[in-house]
């Protein structure tokens, strides 16, 4: 069932593509026509040709359901002139109509580009306020970021990340939603500002964990959860408390071998109440962690197998430029799923700079 249901998903994003949506018409339209002409006192047919533009403005833009319009406009002259229409008054009011429904088509498809353009903007503002930059480098650590929402025309889904500035150096979080999509980003700006919040005025991590989970758990219906992980960049080391989330993979300098930070104890999600503990992590220059979201680790591919982090996620994470290395896992990643992702992917790599670059910052 699960690999069925991935497959399903699949066709029907591909369904959805304007380029495939526009194979699709472009196919309909031929057959109408063919049917126009082969089948006896087909003429009556032609008028259908006028379903093709009509059905492009629906996904495609101003030009490409111009195209169709067109081609169905074309269509319907060449069957007319090899079917010979047994009544000239019919065979130019199926024209016109065709004429007319390419016309209002194009004007429909221009419409809605124009609005969708505007919401487009309009999101893209909304959502860089909830989720800012990671800066490339904070409190003696470089970083290197990329996400990509599994929803088109949406920079962000069910996936979140920040830092800030403590007394004992920068703290980070990064977590996942339930649900994904334009529908978790409300969840998303809630997690955020408590953690905004909260991240500065509380020293403990786990505290911290705890009182982010009595804030947010007000306002969470009952199967509501967030999975997350808060970590405290500190000297030779990364304090990490992980409340039900994937953990970090560390590649050590002196070894191209990927580690998985799994906590001796499992904690719930946020909402769920939990009572995590501290795990610390050495961390010294040279040495890289990668925290990331289930996007990465359950894509899955044509055949259904997940993507692993292998000896080639390794040999990417060991590059030496960051966001080469990131956007080589990304490359990756891409290459496994094949058909685009089904699930918001965010990946975050840290790295302690060395003293001297600390210092020329």
């Amino acid at each position: 069932m699960g690999r069925m249901s991935v497959l399903l998903r699949r066709a029907t994003g591909a369904i959805g593509r304007p380029s495939v949506w526009l194979g699709m018409v472009l196919v309909l339209d031929a057959a109408i026509a063919v049917a126009g002409i082969s089948v006896a006192h087909g003429s009556g047919l032609l008028g259908l040709l006028a379903a093709g533009p009509l059905l492009a403005c629906a996904r495609c833009g101003g030009r490409a359901t111009a195209l169709v319009a067109v081609y169905a406009i074309a269509l319907c002259a060449i069957a007319a002139a090899l079917v010979g229409a047994e009544d000239s008054t019919l065979a130019s009011y199926r024209f016109v109509m065709v004429i007319v429904a390419g016309v209002v088509a194009v004007f429909v498809s221009v419409i809605r580009s124009r609005r969708e353009g505007a919401l487009i903007r309009i999101n893209d503002r909304v959502q860089r306020a909830i989720l800012r930059p990671l800066p490339a480098e904070f409190g003696g650590v470089a970083f290197a970021s990329h996400y990509q929402s599994a929803t088109k025309q949406a920079l962000i889904g069910g996936d979140l990340y920040d830092i800030a500035m403590t007394q004992n150096g920068p703290r980070f979080i990064i977590g996942d939603v339930k649900g994904k999509g334009l529908d978790a980003v409300g969840r998303c700006a809630a997690v955020l500002a408590a953690f905004r919040e909260l991240a500065v005025a509380q020293p403990d991590l786990v505290k911290l964990a705890i009182e982010m989970d009595t804030r947010l758990s007000q306002d969470m219906e009952i199967e509501d959860f967030v999975t997350v992980i808060l970590a405290d960049f500190a000297p030779g080391e990364v304090r990490i408390v992980n409340c039900g989330h994937h953990p970090p993979v560390k590649v050590s300098a002196d070894s191209a071998e990927l580690q998985l930070m799994v906590p001796g104890q499992a904690a719930p999600p946020l909402g769920l109440q939990p009572r995590p503990a501290r795990q610390d992590i050495t961390l010294k220059p040279g040495d890289r962690l990668l925290f990331y979201t289930d996007g990465l680790v359950e894509t899955r591919d044509r055949a259904g197998r997940f993507f692993d982090l292998d000896d080639r996620v390794a040999a990417a994470l060991a590059l030496p430029d960051l966001d080469a290395a990131v956007k080589r896992v990304v490359r990756l990643l891409l290459e496994h799923s094949g058909d685009g992702l089904t699930d918001d992917v965010l990946l975050v790599l840290g790295e302690p700079l060395p003293a001297r670059d600390i210092a020329a910052v």
